[in-house]
């Protein structure tokens, strides 16, 4: 609400996917801080992200559409900044933010996180859009040009796999439909949205499990359309079908090597071990050095070799896990504490806690 952009252009809409917390006392309490300006949505019961998010979009009446997590913030001019592709380039379907982490002060992890963020963004999707191939628009900042967008939602809201319903990877899921329309998918660096990142090994874990599970899965979708015409000759499809054959690779044979090097460090385990933390020190160069050059801060790119030793050692696990349980569409982090229930707040006059509460957000 106080971004920098026309507010005659400016339609808000929030959505509660049937929380079980207070989420949707803190909306109300928006709703009428701002005077009824925000569009309020709340789901009977949890359905999942995905009819969530076709809940808002059925509610749009905008040529681009922005989404964002209920995690994260953004700054004043990241909606100008996510909306300016579609106005310079009709080919941009799709635009990918900058997300970054929130809650530093949380501990080692998302310091870390930081890093690798920064790493998977100005390094991974910026190669990947100067071909109009971003991979994955992210759930924590994602813009989508209207007329690329509705005629695909049907097909999205209803994906399976595997003969089940697709409740995970929704981010990426759309990006492929978006990519295979012939549509460019970018990444723009400077609209930056910061997110909430796990701050404990548990949240963590569960989080890059989703991904991973995602990745097989949609990974699996592109060779439906990407070695097909699903662009014009010149337009950098021949790139996106390297960045799929190197992301396959990744997916198949370093796993298998993940395995032999397990194998190595019970039959030589001072030799490969040492050789691990080697390469580890060797892995961590370009991630450091792309946060340096973009940040431009004296200690935050060295977190780099703690992040790369933290996934050799304790996550690198993960993404074989994924492959071996793509099949399972839980989001893994619905179940919630049991909690007081909270009494219905009176909306009639917002209490001043409300209102200095919602104002510093």
């Amino acid at each position: 609400m106080a971004s920098d952009y026309p507010k005659e252009k400016l339609q808000v809409i929030c959505v509660d996917d049937g929380s079980k917390d207070d989420t949707w006392r803190w909306i109300r309490a928006a709703y009428f801080e701002y005077s009824g300006a925000i569009t309020i949505i709340k789901q009977p019961y949890n359905q999942g992200k995905r009819a969530a998010l076709m809940a808002g979009f059925a509610k749009s009446t905008g040529d681009v559409i922005v989404t964002i997590d209920s995690d994260s913030e953004v700054l004043p001019d990241t909606l100008a900044l996510m909306a300016s592709p579609f106005i310079h380039d009709d080919r941009v379907g799709s635009v990918a933010g900058h997300v970054r982490v929130l809650n530093l002060k949380d501990g080692i992890i998302p310091k870390i996180l930081e890093v690798s963020f920064t790493s998977a963004f100005d390094f991974i999707r910026a190669g990947q859009s100067v071909y109009g191939g971003v991979f994955c628009t992210p759930g924590a900042l994602s813009a989508y040009r209207t007329s690329a967008l509705k005629p695909v939602l049907e097909e999205w809201s209803e994906q399976t796999f595997m003969g089940k319903a697709a409740t995970i990877g929704e981010d990426r899921a759309l990006t492929n439909l978006v990519l295979a329309t012939g549509h460019r998918v970018i990444y723009q660096r400077d609209a930056v949205v910061l997110t909430k990142a796990p701050a404990a090994f548990a949240s963590l874990r569960l989080m890059l499990t989703r991904w991973a599970r995602s990745n097989v899965r949609e990974s699996l979708v592109m060779f439906n359309y990407v070695f097909k015409g699903f662009r014009k000759p010149g337009e950098g499809a021949n790139w996106i079908r390297l960045f799929t054959i190197t992301q396959t690779i990744r997916i198949t044979l370093f796993e298998a090597l993940k395995c032999a090097l397990l194998v190595a460090l019970v039959m030589h385990t001072f030799n490969t071990f040492l050789g691990v933390v080697i390469a580890c020190i060797f892995a961590a160069i370009i991630p450091s050095l792309v946060y340096f050059l973009r940040h431009r801060t004296s200690f935050g790119f060295l977190w780099a070799l703690p992040y790369t030793l933290y996934w050799m050692f304790f996550l690198s696990w993960i993404s074989l896990w994924g492959i071996l349980t793509a099949t399972n569409s839980g989001w893994l982090t619905r179940d919630l504490p049991k909690k007081k229930k909270l009494r219905t707040p009176i909306f009639s006059g917002i209490p001043n806690i409300v209102t200095r509460r919602l104002k510093r957000a």
